[in-house]
């Protein structure tokens, strides 16, 4: 497989994974940490930081929206116990 069709199956997979993680609010992300070692945070993290290595202009707040679905703190106060 070349490698245009892998980073398109891993864009896909990628996208899979936020909207997954977006409508299982009920799953802290220490929850995740414990289990499998990264979380929500570390998405957005990653993010960011993968658009500043490709110079892409990509903020915190705009890579916490992508990967929250909405601003963290709005997430914080509606979904965090």
């Amino acid at each position: 497989m070349n490698t245009k069709n892998i980073e398109k199956i891993e864009s896909q997979t990628f996208r899979r994974l936020i909207s997954h993680l977006q409508s299982r609010t009920d799953v802290q992300n220490i929850e995740i940490m414990n289990l499998a070692g990264f979380c929500r945070n570390c998405l957005y993290k990653w993010m960011h930081e993968a658009a500043s290595d490709s110079n892409e202009d990509l903020s915190i707040e705009e890579a916490q929206k992508h990967v929250y679905g909405m601003p963290y703190e709005d997430w914080k106060k509606k979904f965090q116990k």
